[in-house]
């Protein structure tokens, strides 16, 4: 089963995600996000994703309680299965390639080994304040620099992107949307 929509709420993946999983469960089976057959890859059957791999972009901005965020999305252009673990590197550039203050901070949400298969992605959520709550903006940034988990070679994403209140996170590489 795979489950795939260009825009989920965090709400309603939440919801939508744990109705699913129940009717599976009760059903005797188990889901996995990147199956395309019953003979998927596992996190052990497949190499770690590099950037040849991957195609990075940008989902849709929301904003929610005060906080902006953004999902950047890693899709699996390779022939085979790749594995993506953990926290990607994420920093502001201006127009000439120069960091706007400092990279993202994680989130501190736990995380598993996510398994693309060819074609399906996973993404990982950015968050800064929605305004100046408890302090300044920065100057609004011309491009994300995002490091693949496991990964020493940048993308340059092309973005508006501008931190508030001195607030950067990334969260996790996942397949639920969550930050």
């Amino acid at each position: 089963m795979f489950l795939h929509s260009r825009h989920f709420s965090r709400r309603g993946t939440a919801v939508s995600l744990t109705a699913a999983l129940a009717a599976l469960t009760t059903a005797g089976l188990t889901w996995n996000a990147s199956a395309t057959t019953s003979a998927a890859p596992t996190a052990s059957s497949v190499h770690t994703c590099t950037v040849g791999d991957l195609r990075l972009s940008l989902g849709r901005k929301e904003g929610a309680a005060g906080s902006l965020y953004q999902p950047i999305r890693f899709t699996n252009t390779g022939r085979g299965g790749c594995a993506l673990r953990g926290y990607p590197g994420v920093s502001v550039l201006d127009s000439r390639h120069r960091q706007i203050g400092p990279a993202a901070t994680h989130s501190g949400r736990s995380y598993a080994t996510v398994v693309l298969a060819p074609g399906h992605s996973a993404s990982a959520v950015i968050r800064t304040t929605n305004g100046p709550v408890g302090g300044p903006c920065a100057r609004t940034g011309s491009y994300l620099r995002v490091y693949p988990p496991a990964s020493y070679e940048p993308v340059l994403i092309p973005a508006h992107w501008k931190v508030c209140s001195h607030i950067f996170q990334v969260g996790p590489v996942n397949t639920q949307g969550a930050f």
